[in-house]
C-alpha cells in the first residue's frame, strides 16, 4: 500500500494491464527480489501509451538502474528514437547495458556511468522528453541543469513525486524522510507555479508529474 490511492483500487488497476513477458518480466522479477527500484505497472503504462502517441525522438533519462524504463521508452518510442540514461551505480549501470544488449537496443540507448550533477553538465542538444527518476532529494537541482535541454514542446515526466504518499500528508510521514518530503514538496509547488511550464500532478504507483514545457524559461 502506497498511501496515494485506496489498497482495492490500486490492485484492480493493476490487475486490469496487460501482462509483462520476456525480457521485461524478467526485470519486473529480479526488481521484486533484490529491491530495485523500477516504474511501477501502471506508471509503466502511462509512459508507454504517452510516448506511442508523442513519439519522441531523443530522450534523456536521470536515473537508470537495471535499464527498465529506458528499454520501455525506446520500445515505445519505436525506430529513430535516441535515450540517454544517467546512472551512478556501477553495478546497476552494468546491469543496464547487460540489459539493453539483451533486448538488442544498444544502439538506441546509450548509458552515462556517472553522478547526475556531472553527467547533465555533458550532454547537449536539445531533448524531446526528459524522464527524472534519481535522488528524491535532488530533484530541484537535476531539474535545473535539465530544463533547459528540454525543447519547447517537450515533456518532463518526475517520477515518485508523491513519495508513498509522505509528500501529500504528514499523516504518512517518516521522521528520517524529513528532508527529502520538504525538498520534494518544494519541487512540486515550483513546477507547478512555474509560468513556462504546464503541470499535472497524477496520483498513480508513487505520484507522477506531467510537465509540458512552453517556452524557455528566461522569455519574456
Amino acid at each position: 500500500m502506497s498511501n496515494i490511492v485506496n489498497e482495492a483500487v490500486e490492485s484492480y488497476v493493476r490487475g486490469s494491464l496487460k501482462k509483462s513477458v520476456g525480457l521485461m518480466l524478467d526485470m519486473e522479477a529480479y526488481a521484486d527480489e533484490h529491491s530495485v527500484p523500477i516504474v511501477q505497472k501502471e506508471v509503466a503504462q502511462l509512459i508507454n501509451v504517452i510516448l506511442r502517441l508523442q513519439r519522441p525522438r531523443r530522450i534523456l533519462e536521470v536515473g537508470t538502474a537495471i535499464g527498465y524504463s529506458a528499454i520501455l521508452m525506446a520500445t515505445a518510442s519505436g525506430e529513430g528514437c535516441s535515450v540517454t540514461t544517467i546512472e551512478r551505480n556501477p553495478g546497476m549501470a552494468e546491469q543496464a547495458r547487460e540489459n539493453i544488449e539483451k533486448a538488442g537496443l544498444q544502439g538506441s540507448i546509450r548509458v552515462i556511468e556517472e553522478d547526475a550533477t556531472d553527467a547533465l553538465k555533458m550532454v547537449d542538444g536539445e531533448y524531446d522528453l526528459i524522464f527524472m527518476d534519481a535522488a528524491k532529494g535532488q530533484y530541484m537541482q537535476f531539474y535545473d541543469m535539465a530544463i533547459d535541454r528540454l525543447k519547447t514542446g517537450g515533456l518532463l515526466i518526475s517520477d515518485n513525486i508523491l513519495y508513498k504518499g509522505m509528500v501529500a500528508s504528514d499523516e504518512f510521514a517518516v521522521r528520517r524522510k524529513k528532508t527529502i518530503i520538504k525538498r520534494m514538496r518544494s519541487y512540486i509547488d515550483y513546477i507547478c507555479s512555474a509560468d513556462y511550464i504546464e503541470t499535472s500532478v497524477i496520483p498513480i504507483g508513487d505520484g507522477v508529474a506531467l510537465s509540458y514545457k512552453l517556452k524557455d524559461r528566461n522569455a519574456k
